[in-house]
């Protein structure tokens, strides 16, 4: 290898650190959707806290809002995997209880980029 050969790819992984870090990053959220066996059930700000029940075909799950963010607080699905997820900061972010058909998730200006919205 030459020392041109190792300047272009230092050049080359500088970029992809820029570019990580720049362009892959989720923007602040503006509001939650939330959503129950296919459509939304509630569409709502994340200015104050509060708390949403969503029936579902299992029971009932909790969905909590704070400012800025928002999770699922409990679900009645066996694996607990909408719950574990934790608290969701970032427009595009989802939390999905599939055994209850419940989802959340939030909305922004500048989503995360994902395999989902790529």
């Amino acid at each position: 290898m030459r020392p041109g050969d190792i300047a272009v790819a230092v050049a080359g992984l500088i970029l992809c650190v820029y570019a990580v870090l720049a362009l892959w990053q989720g923007g602040t959220p503006d509001a939650a959707v939330i959503r129950a066996g296919g459509r939304v059930v509630a569409e709502v700000d994340l200015s104050r806290a509060r708390r949403v029940e969503v029936p579902g075909p299992l029971g009932v799950t909790l969905v909590e809002i704070e400012p800025g963010r928002a999770r699922i607080a409990s679900d009645p699905g066996p694996r607990q995997y909408c719950v574990r997820q934790g608290w969701l900061t970032q427009a595009g972010a989802v939390a999905i209880c599939a055994p209850n058909e419940v989802s959340l998730s939030l909305t922004g200006r500048s989503a995360n980029y994902d395999t989902l919205n790529y």
